[in-house]
């Protein structure tokens, strides 16, 4: 599963790659159906939707999963995923070291629902909260759901990670065990003039869809308008070399503690179907 030549010239040029049905339907049953027995627990590892009423009270009926953090810990299927060749295998070529997990999420958008994620750079996160000293750091997201324009796709600006951090974010000086997007937003004066000399992207596709993405690239999403629910996993993978230095550190199951360098499985998902049946 090593990437073309062609392939790493996109990534570098653009700071995003697509990689369609990298996985098979069965594959994303299996996947899917951790995902909704993970949603079931609770814990500081699940985030919620922020729902207000019409008075502009607090709704205090059980909230829409945003996101989950660290299912790899809890989920067989998950911790092995992480490790899957077609993932592990890109992500170690393109930072050219040994690498472990740095943080897994699954975002989640609720059907006519599902709250926006601002513009954002996620390194600019990680150096803020993590102290992670560089951008050596490389996020692969999968869809467990099938991506369209209307249920809020990851929205990229190509090219927009070669310019180094975005400055002057709106809420730069915060620092959260979650850090939303939101908290680190560009402001709308950069954006318009990044969007402009760059253009927006939106990558779409069917379950099992893979998008590698740079951690400078400038990326954001809007609310999902659609009956349709959209699913986001994403591994973020870091240099072995490029430990945060923040102390306290973030919880565990934001940013991960295992540090030992991955090896990537001989074996597929696929194959733990077969065996569980």
């Amino acid at each position: 599963m090593r990437l073309t030549h062609q392939q790493t010239d996109v990534y570098e040029r653009d700071g995003f790659l697509v990689c369609p049905d990298l996985f098979h339907p069965a594959e994303m049953e299996l996947l899917m159906d951790a995902f909704r027995r993970d949603a079931t627990t609770s814990g500081e590892h699940v985030v919620s939707e922020s729902l207000r009423r019409e008075d502009g009270r607090d709704e205090q009926s059980e909230r829409p999963v945003r996101s989950i953090y660290a299912s790899h810990q809890r989920h067989p299927e998950f911790a092995h995923l992480v490790r899957d060749r077609r993932l592990l295998e890109p992500a170690l070529q393109l930072l050219g070291s040994d690498a472990y997990v740095y943080q897994f999420k699954i975002n989640a958008k609720a059907p006519f629902g599902g709250e926006e994620w601002a513009w954002h750079q996620d390194y600019r996160a990680w150096k803020i909260a993590d102290d992670l000293p560089a951008p050596h750091i490389i996020s692969v997201a999968v869809f467990l759901d099938e991506f369209t324009e209307s249920n809020g796709p990851v929205k990229f600006v190509p090219g927009s990670h070669r310019s180094g951090l975005v400055p002057n974010p709106s809420n730069a000086g915060k620092r959260h065990s979650h850090l939303d997007p939101s908290d680190i937003a560009i402001g709308d004066e950069h954006m318009t003039d990044i969007i402009r000399r760059k253009g927006l992207c939106s990558p779409t596709g069917q379950p099992g869809t893979a998008v590698i993405f740079h951690p400078q690239v400038v990326h954001g999403s809007v609310r999902n308008m659609s009956p349709h629910p959209r699913t986001l996993l994403i591994v973020t993978y870091n240099d072995v070399r490029n430990l945060p230095l923040a102390r306290p550190p973030r919880p565990a199951h934001v940013v991960c503690r295992d540090t030992a360098p991955l090896q990537p499985l001989e074996t597929t998902l696929a194959d733990m179907i077969g065996r569980s049946q």
